[in-house]
């Protein structure tokens, strides 16, 4: 069983890219599951409180989810053009002490797709994770990109899918992911 774990970058309840996580974790190829982790609890990362008090428990349940699974898959907001300020703490967190950073990134896939009410999907989010990735050692998934725009129109008011030729397009996506992830692409 290939075990993706899944991120969402967005704190609120009715995040689009939480959304979209879900119906991922619903259309997984067989043989491989969704693992939903969530960056809910992680607070501001601060050094001090690193040295006094080491990585809070929210980010070591992550670290080590991340660095169990054989892939990531992140679900990325785009905010005024570039990554959101919440999913990239989280990831600062996470690659904290910097001698736990190869355990938990260091050669693992990743795949980011993203959902925005505007019209250009989260292609500037996801360019703006590039060298993030690059530098904590991560091989990113370049077989594909699944940009969703106008998600409002893509989602039914319960998050659920509302729009097939979206899911033909996750499907897609997400058999190339895993054909990465499983040293076949």
């Amino acid at each position: 069983m290939t075990v993706i774990v899944g991120i969402a970058g967005s704190l609120r309840k009715a995040s689009f890219n939480a959304a979209l996580l879900r119906v991922a974790g619903e259309r997984m190829p067989a043989g491989s599951e969704l693992h939903i982790a969530s960056i809910d609890g992680v607070p501001l990362y601060d050094a001090d409180v690193e040295a006094e008090s080491g990585v809070p428990a929210a980010v070591a349940r992550l670290k080590d989810a991340v660095a169990g699974a054989q892939g990531l898959l992140i679900a990325t907001p785009e905010y005024n053009n570039s990554l959101p300020g919440v999913l990239k703490n989280a990831i600062d967190w996470m690659s904290r002490p910097s001698r736990d950073q190869a355990r938990v990134f260091q050669g693992k896939p990743v795949a980011i797709m993203g959902a925005t009410p505007g019209g250009m999907g989260t292609a500037l989010a996801q360019a703006a994770w590039l060298p993030v990735m690059r530098s904590l050692g991560l091989r990113w998934y370049t077989g594909g990109l699944l940009y969703v725009s106008r998600a409002a129109s893509v989602f039914g008011p319960d998050g659920g899918l509302a729009d097939p030729a979206l899911g033909e397009r996750i499907d897609k996506y997400l058999a190339g992911f895993l054909e990465f992830v499983n040293g076949r692409a």
